[in-house]
């Protein structure tokens, strides 16, 4: 249903617009650039504009049905991707304010809104006059001569209806619209339940000694944590991962690190409020019933359809063979760790909660590294500098901070972005550091997507990524982990693909692409992030100045693919249980623990490790956009790592020519053509598994 929310330029003022001069989303945006006025936009100000904004698009709806015309292109299709600016200009904001700066009263308004907003889907998809006009432009697509733009939205807008219960039997479709409501406020539920249960964690420390191993900048952000808790003199560590993950990499007290990842294991599944498995459960049996009713044996089947993969045993296959060659390595690792333990005095065997932080020690004494070390060397201003920097010898983009810029909270800076000519490309937020307001993890979304309106005006971008990572502690800035700094190169990835899209119709603009291409453009920026010579370009260290050394980097990268089979079998495991979930054939409730049980059994997973994404907390599939495909992030990392290596060969990371391909034929085309052909128009060819393999370090 993405292409039937687009943005567009032109609005169906109603008469019941009594509001105008009070809420700031029913008048023209009088900001810099258009981004929308947060400093105006209070919480009693989204139900009156979703409200409107239903109204509005009902009324472009009935227009294009009551159109006397005969269907086209333009009647039908295109006034149906244009419609329904005044509802998109709320939900960008609604939904991130959801995800990014959310509250008691907007997730109590969130429950309002999931029903309202999938019941209007529903209006639109199960319209069947407009469904009618729609098949009949589809019916002759072969004849009216269409740009090849035009028939992929063509294309996607009829398959969308399809898939959204437009051809089924009217006695169907009042189910359809049943499952589409349940669906709409359990995936919304599931998301809070974590978020609650990740702030309602505190790890409290009161006696130094058990802060033993921990990294002073680790401490002392713990301190200040413990203060603002009202605890001044103690340490407070959560499950926010800047707090988690350095406590389970370094502390010596196991008993502790026990705790701290039992506690982020069971996000979601704890004896309280916010435990998820009847979720899970409904969501299961939800999906797996409307896509029978659509057709399909499974739920994965629905998803497939339209994603690069196509169909469950590609997939499978795909994993499965990644698995086989990851498996054996991973469980090297785990007797490299146990003979550490064992080294050390542990009469204990390895368990999940010791494996980073005897990984830790171990590629310390490999390597002499550690990521204390490193993390000097990626102050977070010089990082995002460096990103800078890399795009403009890439494609020349200049990026300028604008104080004039309203912000959706103090922590969010926002950016213009400039062509090489000085041309106006787009707008950024930047939203860097965890907060009880915003949800784990990071992201990439927009404000208003690229487009060019009805009356040939192109529509410029605004786009911002979110992040969560160490934040400034005492004196020191914010010193970014290895990960967090390519995690923020991956995120900048997503942000370019945004902005630089350049396309006619918003359905189809900038990440409307499949599921398993999107994480293309932000994983192949990450290996500029990794190469030696780009480093130094960036990396300096935070107090001196300095270039990092060549021979940190040469440690770096002889550490390359240490803990790569940990960390391909956490990844794969998660990937395997989302194909289980979403493969099945028949609903029977389950024990969530059970059936992650079962995969661990069918596979042969090694206890010593834990699935990245546990089922309670695993936001991707069951609240997010990749159900039946977290598989994506690996299967795009085949792309990536190929397209790498066109700029690789040229013997140039920043070949103009190979940028401007990847450029026009990637990052500009948004969703306008087969994700493939687009692929092989920058390639020349299909990728090929084996520099993903080289890359991870899979081959013997």
């Amino acid at each position: 249903m993405k292409k039937l929310f687009g943005f567009i330029l032109t609005l169906v003022f109603m008469a019941s617009f009594a509001t105008t001069d009070e809420n700031p989303f029913f008048s023209d945006y009088e900001t810099p650039f258009g981004v929308p006025p947060f400093h105006l936009i209070e919480n009693s100000h989204f139900i009156p504009a979703f409200e409107e904004g239903v109204r509005q698009q009902e009324a472009e709806i009935a227009a294009i049905i009551n159109n006397p015309a005969l269907p086209d292109f333009d009647n039908t299709v295109a006034a149906l991707d244009y419609s329904g600016e005044l509802l998109n200009r709320v939900a960008s904001v609604f939904y991130n304010y959801n995800s990014s700066n959310t509250s008691d009263e907007i997730q109590a308004l969130a429950q309002e809104v999931a029903p309202m907003m999938s019941s209007h889907r529903d209006n639109i998809s199960l319209n069947p006059a407009l469904f009618a006009r729609i098949q009949t432009v589809y019916n002759q697509k072969d004849e009216l001569g269409l740009t090849e733009e035009q028939a992929m939205l063509l294309e996607e807008t009829y398959q969308s209806f399809v898939r959204n219960g437009a051809a089924l039997p009217a006695e169907q479709q009042e189910r359809f619209r049943e499952i589409n409501q349940e669906l709409s406020v359990l995936t919304l539920q599931f998301g809070q339940n974590v978020l609650a249960d990740v702030n309602g964690f505190k790890l409290w420390v009161d006696d130094e000694a058990d802060l033993a191993g921990l990294p002073g900048s680790v401490v002392d952000a713990a301190a200040e944590a413990a203060a603002a808790d009202g605890q001044e003199g103690k340490w407070l560590f959560t499950l926010h991962n800047p707090s988690v993950m350095p406590f389970l990499t370094y502390a010596d007290n196991r008993d502790l690190r026990e705790k701290m990842n039992r506690a982020y294991v069971l996000r979601g599944n704890n004896d309280n409020d916010n435990n998820n498995q009847e979720i899970i459960n409904r969501l299961t049996e939800l999906r797996l019933e409307r896509s029978n009713m659509l057709g399909f044996d499974t739920y994965a089947d629905f998803a497939l359809q339209n994603r690069m993969a196509g169909n469950v045993e590609t997939v499978e296959t795909f994993l499965k063979d990644l698995w086989t060659a990851a498996l054996p390595i991973a469980r090297d690792e785990a007797v490299e760790l146990q003979k550490m333990i064992t080294s050390e005095g542990g009469d204990y065997e390895l368990a999940y909660w010791d494996w980073r932080y005897y990984a830790e020690k171990v590629r310390k004494a490999k390597y002499d590294l550690d990521e204390g070390e490193i993390s000097q060397y990626f102050e977070i201003n010089n990082v995002r500098d460096g990103i800078f920097m890399i795009v403009n010898k890439l494609w020349g983009l200049e990026f300028v901070e604008r104080a004039d810029v309203p912000v959706y909270h103090p922590d969010a800076t926002a950016w213009e972005v400039l062509e090489a000519d000085g041309s106006h490309l787009g707008i950024l937020y930047m939203d860097m550091h965890p907060r009880a307001s915003k949800r784990g993890g990071a992201w990439m979304s927009s404000y208003r997507r690229q487009q060019v309106s009805q009356d040939g005006e192109f529509v410029h971008p605004i786009i911002t990524i979110v992040c969560n990572f160490t934040a400034p502690s005492g004196n020191q800035p914010a010193l970014l982990t290895f990960d967090e700094m390519t995690t923020f190169f991956h995120e900048f990835g997503h942000a370019i693909h945004g902005l630089m899209s350049d396309v006619i119709y918003p359905g189809l603009a900038g990440t409307s692409v499949p599921r398993d291409f999107v994480e293309l453009p932000s994983q192949v920026l990450e290996n500029w992030a990794k190469h030696p010579e780009v480093l130094k370009m960036f990396a300096k260290h935070y107090e001196t100045g300095e270039t990092i050394p060549d021979e940190l980097i040469d440690r770096i990268m002889a550490s390359a693919n240490f803990n790569q089979g940990f960390a391909t079998v956490e990844f794969l495991a998660s990937a395997l249980l989302d194909m289980d979930y979403h493969t099945k054939t028949v609903f029977e409730p389950f024990d969530v623990n059970e059936f992650e049980s079962g995969v661990q059994n069918r596979y042969d997973m090694m206890d010593e490790i834990y699935f990245r994404h546990g089922s309670t907390h695993f936001q991707h599939i069951f609240s997010g956009g990749y159900s039946a495909g977290y598989y994506s992030y690996i299967w795009a990392g085949v792309l990536d790592a190929d397209a790498f290596e066109a700029f690789v060969e040229t013997g140039d990371l920043f070949h103009q020519e190979t940028a401007r391909k990847f450029r026009e034929e990637i990052l500009e085309r948004g969703g306008t053509r087969d994700a493939m052909e687009m692929y092989k128009s920058f390639r020349g060819k299909e990728p090929g598994i084996e520099p993903l393999l080289r890359q991870r370090g899979l081959v013997r």
